[in-house]
């Protein structure tokens, strides 16, 4: 886009922005250049399409370039739009949390499944709240628990449960720290899993604008799996279950983990891409 005086059609503001931001190695950059303009002219898809041919004002264009010049930088899309779906519900995002991926949907399956019937619930590690509040909302007669290090991240999953309409009990700590002498039903986290080595070889919009203390997972990437399953049976009733989101490759460790502390019906579950995503475990 130049300063020139020049028509800039939404058709034509489309075309140059998918050029650019493919250029600028962002997959998809056809469909994000739709986001970003839905986005600053205040319209859905549908209304873009029928409205290939209008114009964009100056203001409009402003608006449009700063929200292209942001993703160009590789600032995740979320980040810009300031929201992110997950499990049929709206989150807000911001870079004091991972931004809820649609591979977790399988952990709250998963958890669901096993455990229909959990009266309480909780939640390590809760980010934007995603997981805990996605419970709730699935589970609107269990008290949810859910833990956090960050008092940034606790202050956005608040207002997150609230634009949801459900009740969880937010605490501020690591991992087991603030339920001390409590037990659940029911026990999920997606912790950090990622190798302390790996990291700086991520996308950009991860390694750069993401937490990091919600990426690194320790030399192995299993730090934290190794305290939650064997603190788990400390804090799970009889009967409970405990399921956490792993990274690939990771099944077979976290599985022997499990039975190390003690769980029985181990299992596994694979996300929607066919990769191993879950372990379980109930504590007999």
């Amino acid at each position: 886009m130049t300063e020139k005086a020049e028509t800039w059609t939404t058709l034509k503001v489309l075309t140059w922005t998918k050029e650019y931001l493919s250029g600028k190695g962002v997959e998809n950059a056809r469909l994000e250049a739709e986001w970003l303009l839905c986005e600053a002219l205040s319209l859905d898809r549908v209304g873009l399409y029928l409205n290939f041919d209008k114009p964009l004002s100056d203001a409009e264009l402003a608006t449009f370039r700063q929200m292209v010049a942001r993703r160009a930088k590789r600032e995740p899309l979320q980040h810009i739009l300031g929201t992110q779906e997950f499990m049929g519900l709206e989150f807000r995002v911001s870079p004091a949390v991972l931004i809820p991926r649609h591979d977790t949907e399988t952990l709250l399956q998963e958890a669901l499944r096993v455990a229909s019937k959990a009266a309480t619930v909780l939640d390590i590690g809760t980010g934007s709240g995603c997981v805990a509040i996605a419970l709730a909302k699935s589970l609107p007669e269990a008290a949810v628990v859910s833990v956090d290090i960050s008092a940034a991240a606790l202050e956005l999953a608040s207002q997150n449960a609230a634009l949801n309409g459900v009740q969880v009990d937010f605490r501020h700590g690591s991992i087991f720290e603030p339920v001390a002498g409590e037990r659940f039903d029911l026990i999920v986290s997606n912790p950090p899993y990622i190798p302390t080595a790996d990291l700086a070889g991520l996308e950009p919009e991860v390694r750069d604008f993401e937490p990091r203390t919600a990426l690194d997972g320790g030399v192995d990437g299993l730090d934290f799996y190794r305290q939650i399953a064997s603190e788990a049976p400390q804090h799970l009733a009889a009967q409970g279950w405990l399921l956490v989101e792993i990274g690939i490759g990771q099944g077979a460790q976290v599985k022997e983990l499990f039975a190390s502390a003690g769980f029985s019906a181990i299992f596994t579950a694979n996300d929607p891409g066919g990769i191993e995503r879950v372990v379980g475990g109930q504590l007999i």
